[in-house]
């Protein structure tokens, strides 16, 4: 059960962090592979903050989501001038800086050797300690994120941002202002992203620089391929399943590292898979209301 609670827990945070990543790839049609560089953000100044300032954890979320935000506007100003595949070259430099930054500065973020103990989140003097309460605390963020996004994707707003999708050069000529919506969606998916980041460093109580790579960038996009580009309750379906299935190859007998190196067989023939028979993923854009994919 313990073991159940967990995945569970992880799924909750994957999730928050692909609807984030939904809303700039699935909805503005922005791809993006620099997630894990946000992610990674939120975990450090959550854990920077409760382990020297011993602050309040929703203090140290909302300073991770600051962080986040302010670093994204720095990428984002210069990199969404850009278009296509050049956009992605930029995404990805900015993800090779900011894991090298968490690799090397050693006196901040202790580089390779990682940030240990850090306490468990404490909200109005009740302290998260077990699984259950995690996982409560998880959903609970991940339901709010997507309250909050799906106001966002079903607002006169959002209606621009799939507009830019299908046909930048047309939206500008309507008279919207093509970039600012680019930017502010940008650090709006990266400040969400900071707080998946957040969680997951008071889950685990200890991060490093291997968990923020570009290998993760790569399966939070994964997870809104597989799940439906253009649908956040597709980004929770997509996290399930990414996250949940692979953990069965730890229970067919194989030694832990080609157990390993099955799920990333299992992660890439899926995408294969979902690009040859469903590009759309599970659920595609189309809401359930007008019964239409």
């Amino acid at each position: 059960m313990t073991y159940l609670l967990h995945l569970f827990i992880l799924v909750g945070i994957y999730a928050i962090l692909s609807m984030s990543l939904n809303l700039i790839s699935g909805y503005t049609g922005l791809l993006s592979i620099a997630h894990a560089g946000f992610y990674g953000i939120g975990a450090y100044v959550a854990a920077l903050m409760a382990l020297h300032a011993h602050t309040n954890f929703l203090l140290n979320i909302a300073c991770g989501i600051v962080a986040a935000g302010l670093l994204s506007l720095v990428v984002a100003v210069p990199s969404l001038r850009l278009r296509g595949d050049y956009f992605v070259i930029a995404t990805f430099a900015f993800q090779i800086i900011a894991f090298s930054i968490m690799n090397n500065w050693v006196s901040v973020t202790a580089g390779p050797f990682g940030l240990p103990g850090i306490p468990r989140p404490e909200i109005l003097g009740f302290t998260f300690v077990t699984h259950i309460h995690f996982l409560v605390l998880v959903g609970a963020f991940a339901v709010l994120a997507l309250f909050f996004l799906n106001r966002i994707v079903h607002s006169p707003y959002g209606r621009v941002l799939r507009a830019i999708r299908e046909d930048e050069v047309f939206t500008q000529s309507l008279g919207k202002n093509v970039t600012y919506f680019k930017i502010s969606v940008f650090v709006t998916g990266a400040a969400i992203a900071s707080i998946g980041g957040a969680l997951y460093a008071h889950y685990i109580t200890f991060i490093d620089p291997t968990s923020f790579t570009i290998n993760e960038s790569i399966f939070i996009l994964a997870i809104v391929i597989i799940g439906g580009s253009g649908n956040l309750v597709g980004s929770i379906v997509g996290a399930l399943v990414l996250v949940m299935v692979p953990e069965f190859f730890r229970f067919i007998g194989m030694p832990s590292a080609i157990a390993a190196n099955m799920r990333q067989i299992f992660y890439g023939g899926l995408l294969v898979l979902f690009m040859m028979f469903m590009p759309e993923g599970f659920l595609g854009e189309y809401t359930f209301k007008k019964g239409e994919r």
